[in-house]
């Protein structure tokens, strides 16, 4: 599952050129660890995983600890999370998650992107049975490390598939959505080099395109990745 899914995370990644834009989802991602749990990382689990994204990131610490200053602050105003769901050209699945302080604003975007490149805005939960919602861990590589016990062990708290990506030289570990908590609990309590926690939405069924297909596609994925209300794109295409 893990390994036929990477090349739509590194599109996604190549579409993010500018730093900024990145440091603004993790900003928000940061604001919503905050207020879900509170600012400090040692009994706030979601913003330990986020503040080790941030690092895989770049981004500067003193970015990090101001954004979650800011998010501590009475006056940061709250993110709402929601799903929005449609069809891209050539009949392709499309998800996207998104942080917003104005609902009717980031819904009137996302539809006009869908509008412009042929597509069309749907409703919520008419995607549920393409996309199947993971949980995705990174760890480092190091010596001593035996993924098949490694695997075996993950199998009780929930981990589904466990392999090496040997390209980034890193372990990568896809587990049940509910299962975060306990995964993230094991590799912390193991002392394993945690390098990336996130969430992912993994299509059950593809739909294939050529190459000039893509390019339509990519046109309304482009314009998604651009908006910073919009936190991740998922879809289902897989390019023949």
């Amino acid at each position: 599952m893990g390994r036929a899914f990477e090349f739509r995370k590194a599109r996604k990644m190549k579409r993010w050129s500018s730093m900024a834009k990145v440091f603004t989802r993790i900003g928000k991602d940061i604001v919503m660890a905050v207020k879900s749990g509170g600012p400090d990382p040692s009994t706030n689990s979601r913003l330990r995983a986020v503040i080790q994204n941030a690092k895989a990131a770049n981004m500067p610490k003193v970015n990090v600890e101001n954004a979650i200053k800011k998010a501590s602050s009475k006056d940061q105003e709250d993110y709402k999370e929601m799903v929005l769901e449609g069809y891209g050209m050539h009949g392709v699945a499309v998800l996207v998650e998104c942080t917003t302080d104005n609902n009717n604003r980031t819904v009137a975007n996302v539809r006009s992107y869908f509008t412009k490149c042929n597509g069309n805005l749907g409703t919520n939960g008419m995607l549920d049975f393409i996309f199947e919602r993971k949980c995705i861990f990174k760890i480092a590589n190091t010596p001593g490390v035996d993924l098949e016990e490694l695997e075996f062990e993950l199998i009780d708290f929930g981990a589904d598939d466990v392999f090496l990506d040997e390209e980034h030289d890193q372990i990568n570990i896809y587990g049940e959505f509910t299962a975060y908590g306990a995964i993230q609990k094991f590799l912390e309590e193991k002392g394993l080099e945690l390098l990336h926690a996130d969430f992912e939405r993994i299509p059950t069924d593809t739909k294939k395109l050529t190459e000039a297909e893509a390019a339509d596609l990519d046109k309304l994925l482009e314009k998604l990745d651009e908006d910073d209300d919009v936190q991740n794109v998922y879809h289902n295409m897989v390019i023949e």
